[in-house]
């Protein structure tokens, strides 16, 4: 039974180390993941490099063809994207 007192501070601190920390770094990644998933032609993102652009093509290879300028495309990985400024509507039919 004493053994197992000296241990509860250890596996508190790992308990809240968890809920505090890893727990809402998964969740995050989680929602990325899901951003990412969820890309499509003509919506506005930003790159992690702070480029900000139009998606012109969804490539099966995880990777997007992002229009920064017009007539100036570049390729980018899809989990390089840090946000999307703003969603196109999907198509009806």
């Amino acid at each position: 039974m004493e053994q197992i007192g000296q241990f509860l501070p250890l596996i508190l601190i790992f308990a809240i180390m968890y809920f505090l920390l890893i727990r809402p770094q998964q969740k995050k990644v989680k929602e990325h993941q899901g951003m990412v998933d969820a890309l499509r032609k003509g919506d506005r993102v930003v790159t992690q490099g702070g480029l900000i652009g139009k998606v012109v093509k969804v490539k099966e290879d995880n990777e997007v063809e992002v229009e920064v300028a017009e007539g100036v495309k570049v390729r980018v990985v899809k989990s390089t994207i840090a946000q999307v400024l703003s969603k196109t509507e999907p198509a009806n039919g």
